[in-house]
């Protein structure tokens, strides 16, 4: 290695510093104020993304670094910039909702930024090592995060529950590792691929090495049989730690799955399809079924987000371009649209765990029409109902699942759908036929909570862009895939 290879890794380390700088400046201020530390804290993911732009993508190709572990390509770059934009949000969220917890903002946004580093090292991986490596190191900060309101015991039984579990989950995963490692004799992504490509393998341990692999990743991105630490981690983490794992790790869990499964093991696509198909089809069929009895917003957006992790596993069934580029395009919209739904549950909650039953939106649209249109947005969105991005991102997804002719996983996800539509709705039959209470500490916190506010109105305007125009997002998603080599 030479130092110039180092310089599109600028961006990872810059990311290291800052997270360092923003963890030693919170000491002195501890829980006195956000607002600076996270203003700063967003600073260094802007300067992040324009690193990227300016020596962290690829100029012709993609570009090898670091002793081949890590690669530079379009693919990666999509998430990176995913990643910031979901980071930001979630950092605007927590602002004045750290303040009102009394707890301190250093020790937050540097978590937020070590679990970026992470997904970053994630989805630039060329190599099983740096893929794990940074798999675990994105896990670490947010097994942290999720337990961060140290006092609480939601939030405390929610961080062990995952991170016992997610400590399983590596250590299948790892073996599945080991196993392909044995059978092909590298880490390297594309050196395994080209050992698998134009060779029919029966080899019993490659075969069982990418199916623990295949059920690492189920876990990582919440499906079905490997969705159980989802609902109670999503409940007791602070609500925009939630928003933040909700949306952001998941998205680079099916970036580190599309690099594998898309990509270096797609010639084995015979051998793994039926697993995710199953996969897939459980995951919306639960995630939803169980959304129908929630009264906890945050646990229904739970299942909720394991309903759209089957939805988004459709286009690794499909194991064609237009199924690729349809995840990528899907990770986008769902992450504004439920992010923005999170939002809202941050604005509504007063003090500790209240303000996260659907009873409290009762009465919104009389107090706050704007608010009430916002959150009517994202629930729209979630549901697939034009004219929305979840819309968009839905359709991409089922005409990916036809044309490979899987049509009655796509009838499925149809049906789930509809089905969705009932506790989605719920909350709008709250917020626009019941009464709610009059103005009190909840209303206006949402009026004086400025910087939520920015973030939900960001969301809300990208989730009915993309659903008008959804091109651009196309065309950024479709420039990825010939890193995975279609």
């Amino acid at each position: 290695m030479s130092l110039a290879d180092f310089v599109p890794f600028l961006p990872e380390i810059f990311l290291a510093v800052a997270g360092l700088a923003v963890l030693l400046l919170g000491i002195p201020m501890g829980s006195r104020g956000s607002r600076p530390i996270i203003a700063i804290s967003i600073g260094a993911l802007a300067a992040t993304a324009v690193l990227i732009f300016l020596v962290g993508r690829p100029t012709a190709g993609p570009q090898l670094i670091l002793g081949d572990m890590l690669v530079i390509d379009q693919f990666a770059v999509f998430f990176k910039v995913l990643v910031l934009i979901a980071s930001a949000l979630a950092l605007l969220m927590a602002s004045g909702y750290l303040d009102r917890a009394g707890y301190s903002s250093g020790e937050f946004a540097a978590l937020i930024l070590f679990a970026d580093l992470g997904m970053f090292v994630m989805v630039s991986g060329a190599n099983l090592a740096s893929l794990y490596v940074g798999l675990e190191l994105m896990a670490l900060s947010v097994y942290v995060l999720v337990g961060y309101f140290k006092l609480e015991v939601k939030s405390n039984e929610g961080a062990v529950k995952y991170f016992v579990l997610g400590a399983a989950s590596s250590a299948v995963l790892l073996y599945g590792i080991s196993l392909i490692y044995g059978t092909t004799g590298s880490l390297d992504l594309e050196t395994i691929r080209s050992s698998l490509t134009g060779v029919p393998h029966q080899n019993v341990l490659l075969m069982l090495g990418i199916v623990l692999v295949a059920f690492g990743m189920l876990f990582k991105v919440a499906a079905v049989p490997f969705h159980v630490w989802t609902p109670d981690a999503y409940e007791g983490a602070p609500t925009p730690v939630t928003a933040f794992i909700s949306v952001a790790p998941k998205a680079v869990a099916f970036a580190m799955f599309l690099r594998l499964f898309a990509g270096t093991f797609a010639s084995e696509v015979d051998h793994w399809w039926m697993l995710l198909w199953i996969a897939s089809a459980a995951t919306m069929i639960y995630g939803n079924v169980a959304a129908l009895t929630q009264d906890n917003v945050k646990r229904m957006l739970a299942y909720s987000s394991i309903a759209h992790a089957g939805y988004a596993l459709m286009g690794l069934v499909a194991a064609s371009d237009n199924g690729t580029w349809a995840v990528l395009m899907y990770m986008g919209v769902y992450t504004f649209m439920n992010l923005g739904a999170f939002g809202f549950v941050i604005l509504l909650e007063s003090k500790g765990y209240a303000g996260e039953r659907i009873e409290d939106f009762a009465g919104l649209a009389r107090r706050h029409p704007a608010a009430a249109a916002g959150m009517l947005i994202f629930m729209l969105g979630l549901a697939g109902i034009p004219p929305t991005a979840g819309f968009m991102g839905k359709l991409y997804l089922w005409a990916a699942t036809v044309e490979a002719g899987y049509v009655v996983l796509a009838v499925i996800s149809v049906i789930m759908s509809a089905v969705s539509l009932y506790y989605y709705f719920r909350s709008v039959v709250q917020m626009y036929l019941k009464d709610g209470e009059a103005e009190g500490e909840a209303a206006a916190q949402m009026l004086n909570d400025r910087w939520t506010g920015t973030a939900i109105a960001v969301c809300a305007v990208l989730t009915l862009v993309i659903g008008l125009w959804p091109a651009p997002l196309v065309g950024w998603a479709k420039s990825g895939l010939s890193a995975l080599g279609f």
